[in-house]
C-alpha cells in the first residue's frame, strides 16, 4: 500500500529521468520567455468602480467613506448646540425655523488604502513559465493598481516568500503607479527558483497586519499552501489577525484547479518533488487521487469556511481561465453587493 501525504508547494513529474512540469510537456526555450505586461488588458479596468463596502480611513479625498465625523466635506446630520461649544457651525436656517439650536455633522469623504499582498514563493511559478500562478496574480494586481490609482487610491505592493521582499510605500499618484507597474513586470520575467526556498505566508501576515497604521484593503494573491495542519491553521489565524486590525481583506486563492485540486495526470508513473525541501514521492497517480482530492477539499472548504465567518472575500482562482474574465467577474459580484 502506498503512503501518501500531502506536500506543499511545486509537484514536479519526473519520467524516464527526465524532469518536467506536471504532465504539460515541454516547450521551446524562446516560448518560455517572459510575456510583457499586457496594458491594454489592465487599463480595461480603469472605468470600474471599485468602493469599500466598509468605513476606510485615508490621508486624501477620494471615493470611501470615513467612520469619522469631521467639518470637512458632506453634510451628515444635525445634533443639539451644547452650551459652551463653537457657534461656528451652527445651522441658523434651523435655528429660525425651530428656534433650537442645532449644530451640523459632516462625513468626511476619504480614499482608499490597499496593500496588494503578492506570493512569490516557488510554488507559485507552478506549472510552467509564462503560464503560472505567478503571472496570473501579476496581470491581476496590475489591473487592480491602475483602477484604484484612477479613483484616486493609494496603492502599494508587498511582494513574499518566507520572507518580505519588497515593500512599497503606499500612494496615489501617477507617478507610483508606473513605478509598481515596472516592479511587477519585473516579477514577470523572473525565472523560477533553482534553490530550494520556504514559504511563511502567515507570517508575513501578521507582520503586515501590525505595520499599517490605519485601516485599509488588503488584497492577498496567495495558493495559501502549507506543509503541515500546523501551518494551514497558523495561515488562517494571520487571516484573522488582519480582520482584529479593522482591515478589509480580499483574497485571492490562486491555482490550477485541474493538477493542484483534482489531481488529474496520466496514468503512468512519476516522481513527485516537493521544491521547498527537495522531498520525492514515487507513484502512480490513481493511488493516492483519492486521498489527494479528499484533502484539497477539506483545506479548501475550511479556508472558504473562516473566510466567510471573518467577513473575507474569498475568491477561488483558477489560473486556466482569463485573468480578465476572473476579476471583472469578482468586480461585478463585488458592485451588487450592498
Amino acid at each position: 500500500m502506498v503512503q501518501f501525504r500531502l506536500l506543499g508547494g511545486l509537484w514536479h513529474g519526473r519520467r524516464n529521468g527526465r524532469v518536467t512540469f506536471a504532465v504539460i510537456p515541454r516547450i521551446p526555450a524562446f516560448a518560455a520567455m517572459a510575456q510583457p505586461l499586457d496594458l491594454a488588458a489592465v487599463r480595461s479596468f480603469e472605468n470600474l468602480e471599485f468602493l469599500a463596502r466598509q468605513l476606510v480611513d485615508g490621508f486624501i479625498t477620494g471615493l470611501h467613506q470615513s467612520p469619522y465625523h469631521g467639518f470637512s466635506v458632506e453634510f451628515s446630520e444635525h445634533r443639539l448646540y451644547n452650551p459652551g461649544e463653537s457657534t461656528r457651525h451652527l445651522d441658523w436656517k434651523v435655528f429660525a425655523r425651530t428656534d433650537k439650536l442645532f449644530v451640523k455633522r459632516y462625513e468626511e469623504e476619504t480614499n482608499l488604502r490597499c496593500h496588494m499582498l503578492l506570493d512569490v514563493s516557488p510554488s507559485m511559478f507552478y506549472p510552467r513559465p509564462s503560464h503560472d500562478k505567478l503571472h496570473f496574480s501579476v496581470l491581476c494586481a496590475a489591473a487592480l493598481a491602475t483602477l484604484l490609482q484612477r479613483q484616486r487610491d493609494a496603492v502599494g505592493l508587498v511582494t513574499f516568500a518566507d520572507k518580505v521582499e519588497l515593500q512599497t510605500p503606499v500612494r496615489s499618484t501617477g507617478t507610483h503607479r508606473h513605478t509598481l507597474l515596472l516592479q511587477l513586470q519585473q516579477l514577470m520575467e523572473r525565472p523560477a527558483p533553482t534553490e530550494r526556498g520556504g514559504t511563511d505566508t502567515a507570517g508575513v501576515i501578521h507582520q503586515i497586519a501590525q505595520q499599517i497604521p490605519k485601516r485599509s484593503l488588503v488584497v492577498i494573491f496567495s495558493d495559501m499552501l502549507g506543509r503541515t495542519q500546523a501551518d494551514q491553521t497558523e495561515m488562517l489565524a494571520a487571516l484573522q489577525h488582519l480582520r482584529h486590525q479593522h482591515h478589509e481583506v480580499l483574497l485571492f486563492h490562486v491555482m490550477d484547479r485541474a493538477t493542484e485540486q483534482e489531481f488529474e495526470f496520466a496514468e503512468r508513473p512519476y516522481v513527485f518533488e516537493d521544491v521547498e525541501t527537495g522531498e520525492q514521492v514515487k507513484l502512480s497517480p490513481s493511488q493516492v487521487q483519492e486521498q489527494y482530492r479528499k484533502a484539497m477539499q477539506d483545506y479548501t472548504h475550511e479556508l472558504s469556511l473562516r473566510c466567510g465567518q471573518y467577513k473575507i472575500d474569498f475568491v477561488p482562482v483558477d489560473i486556466r481561465e482569463p485573468f480578465d474574465k476572473v476579476l471583472y467577474a469578482y468586480l461585478v459580484k463585488r458592485g451588487k453587493v450592498k
